[in-house]
């Protein structure tokens, strides 16, 4: 069997980085390592193709070759998926699409023609599309019915698949669920709430291979709670450490955690001793009231502020999740939120509406009151998507803090700010890694950051002073605290596109007046 495994696109996002990959040569962030999953568990007798359509776009040739057209992806992709069912029937191609879009909303995917559905998790549905390819079943839908799959029989990825040259990050799962019932969280609608995990042998193996492929960059560990099963998690990291320091520190990892990472000390130095050096913490709001009513009860046990200052006084870069829209908010959560993070000194807050997202307690609640919209298919976590519910404030205000809030966060000045205030604190990585000459694109965007920051712009005061003051106080943080400047680059330009996109739409929706000087996109330069 000859299958051309194709990953749709993203719009551009908060996640999307896409000046400052430029500034060093890469295409995108990560890879689809849904995907390269499937290619793994799929029998290693097929012949495989992976378009990244992110990196590239398929060729007539890719077309041809493919006996059958796999596709996966989330529901911010889902316009792309639709495209390419399309695409692959016209040209009379057998087609299959998982993933969480298709799991969590199959009517558009088959309404769009494809002929199976492979939704839930691919260990368990997979092989049923095999059985059924091979007894020559032109369609068929194959769900879990329930059951989760022991993730400890899950073979290696075919990272031998990727343009490793195309990503400035690789990618690795450990666990899949979360132990806790956040109500406007669709984690555990599709993984369960209790967390199942490899093997540390498991993913020391999944790393041997990106290394052995020459991989020496950074890697993020997708797990939506690394920690939520803290027991296998320090099993891991105990064997990790040692299996890094053999090889002289070749990798960095990144994940995302809850917010008791802070209160586990343990857990923390573990992590710093694998070689953590980045953490994304679902804050969601300052407020505790609107933390309660979404039963995020974990963040209310602790201090939020001191919990942030520990783990990143630990050598840990804080990286937070913020939602605006909650029920029973009241006016000026923007300002809270603006105010909590300049206290914190986080340097990417990623600020977003609040989505009822299907199959989620919160939208089946909102149905029971008769609040959701009927756009509530097309829900996402997008940055620029308004709220798909009849929220507890008026739309249009929630709509302005969140615009005023995104602008503000990263005005160039108060960015670079936070981004200095966060590293000269930070604790600096023990670790030392071999001596590597900078690759050239590195030079080049060290210069170009420099050209932009330090000279063209308003910043160029700030930017020297803060960049010799981290020379001076804190220089193991160094490489970080410029990649992070870097990141710069792309948010002068994101927030034109929120601001813009926002209020074009309250605009059409008739919510709001045009108001010309407000939707003009201004030069991001």
């Amino acid at each position: 069997m000859r299958v051309l495994l194709l990953h749709p696109l993203f719009p551009k996002s908060f996640w999307s980085f896409d000046k400052a990959l430029e500034l060093i040569g890469r295409k995108v962030s990560l890879p689809p390592l849904s995907l390269i999953t499937v290619a793994a568990i799929l029998p290693q007798t097929w012949e495989f193709r992976l378009v990244d359509r992110n990196v590239n776009y398929e060729s007539e040739a890719d077309w041809y070759w493919a006996e059958l057209v796999i596709i996966s992806g989330m529901i911010v992709q889902k316009e792309d998926m639709l495209y390419l069912i399309a695409a692959a029937k016209q040209r009379g191609k057998r087609v299959a699409v998982g993933g969480p879009y298709a799991t969590s909303v199959p009517e558009p995917i088959v309404a769009a023609g494809a002929d199976f559905l492979v939704l839930d998790e691919g260990e368990v549905t997979l092989p049923l599309l095999v059985t059924a390819l091979a007894q020559g079943k032109p369609s068929g839908i194959f769900r879990a019915q329930g059951e989760k799959p022991d993730v400890t029989t899950t073979p290696i990825p075919r990272f031998d698949l990727l343009n490793l040259k195309a990503y400035s990050d690789m990618s690795v799962q450990f666990s899949r669920g979360c132990p806790y019932q956040c109500e406007f969280c669709d984690i555990i609608v599709l993984y369960g709430r209790k967390p199942r995990t490899k093997t540390p042998a498991q993913l020391l193996a999944e790393l041997q291979t990106l290394y052995d492929l020459g991989w020496r960059r950074s890697i993020f560990v997708v797990d939506d709670n690394f920690i939520g099963n803290k027991r296998n998690v320090k099993l891991l990291l105990r064997e990790l450490a040692p299996w890094m320091a053999e090889r002289g520190y070749p990798l960095s990892f990144s994940t995302e955690a809850s917010i008791d990472l802070a209160q586990d000390q343990e857990l923390l130095d573990l992590m710093i001793a694998a070689n953590f050096t980045a953490v994304f913490l679902g804050i969601e709001t300052p407020d505790t009231d609107s933390l309660s009513l979404t039963q995020k009860f974990q963040n209310t046990r602790n201090s939020l502020v001191e919990s942030v200052q520990t783990i990143n006084r630990a050598g840990l870069r804080v990286m937070a999740g913020f939602i605006i829209g909650f029920d029973g908010e009241k006016s000026g959560a923007g300002d809270r939120i603006i105010d909590f993070v300049e206290a914190t000194a986080i340097p990417q807050a990623l600020f977003s509406m609040l989505q009822a997202l299907p199959n989620t307690a919160l939208s089946q609640r909102l149905q029971r009151e008769g609040r959701l919209l009927e756009t509530s298919n097309e829900a996402n976590i997008h940055q620029t998507t308004l709220i798909n519910f009849i929220p507890t404030r008026p739309m249009e205000e929630i709509a302005y803090e969140y615009v005023r809030c995104f602008w503000e966060l990263y005005e160039p000045n108060r960015y670079l700010a936070r981004v200095y205030r966060h590293f000269i604190n930070m604790k600096p990585q023990p670790h030392k890694r071999k001596f590597k000459l900078p690759e050239t694109a590195d030079l080049q965007a060290l210069l170009l950051i420099c050209w932009r920051q330090g000279l063209k712009r308003n910043t160029r005061w700030q930017f020297w002073q803060q960049l010799f003051s981290i020379m001076q106080h804190n220089p193991g943080v160094f490489k970080h605290y410029l990649t992070n400047c870097a990141h710069l680059e792309h948010f002068i330009d994101y927030r034109q596109i929120v601001r813009y996109e926002i209020e074009t739409q309250l605009v059409n929706s008739g919510a709001i007046a045009p108001r010309i000087p407000e939707l003009a996109v201004q030069s991001s330069t």
